[in-house]
């Protein structure tokens, strides 16, 4: 396989990763709010989202996650020369901590399993908005590379965070109206 073939297995991967952080998440908001309903059905509700997060979590966020990285890790050994970039060494500072933020869902998922909401709702939103975060920093470091102004893109990652935490407060408020 060639650079650009590990390049686009790598982005597509990616783009499931993120897609099955970014459901997982909104699908543990449902399972705690289900805990609210009547016990009949809360309990239907709990039964599906179980069955929803673990295909969802399983059969395309592990993989996706597993894919991304071993596409990376291809692209690296195949150009080494990234490995001496600083844009580069800042996107997989990003990236492992976006694994770490996996492996919390992971341990989201397995207390859902049980089920037992340790978080509320608008917490698990919250949460939600942190990958959002990445996606946005990755995409910006990735495209812009050396030319980025570090000062402004990190105003910039600031701005973003305070207009998501402003927008999901605003929400909070419409939906207890």
């Amino acid at each position: 396989m060639t650079f650009d073939t590990y390049k686009a297995l790598h982005l597509i991967f990616m783009v499931s990763w993120f897609a099955g952080l970014f459901y997982i998440v909104r699908l543990f908001v449902y399972h705690t709010e289900s805990f609210a309903k009547e016990e009949q059905e809360g309990l239907i509700l709990r039964k599906q989202f179980k069955i929803m997060e673990h295909k969802l979590w399983y059969i395309i966020t592990w993989p996706a996650g597993v894919l991304t990285l071993l596409f990376g890790i291809l692209m690296l050994v195949e150009n080494s020369a990234y490995l001496k970039m600083p844009w580069m060494h800042v996107k997989l500072a990003f990236v492992l901590g976006l694994f770490v933020y996996h492996l919390y869902c992971h341990k989201l998922f397995l207390q859902f399993k049980r089920d037992e909401a340790k978080l509320s709702s608008t917490q698990l939103r919250v949460l939600n908005e942190v990958a959002t975060l990445v996606l946005v920093a990755v995409v910006f470091i990735v495209v812009m590379k050396s030319t980025l102004n570090w000062l402004y893109a990190t105003l910039a990652f600031f701005g973003v965070a305070i207009g998501l935490m402003i927008a999901i407060q605003w929400y909070k408020r419409l939906r207890s109206k």
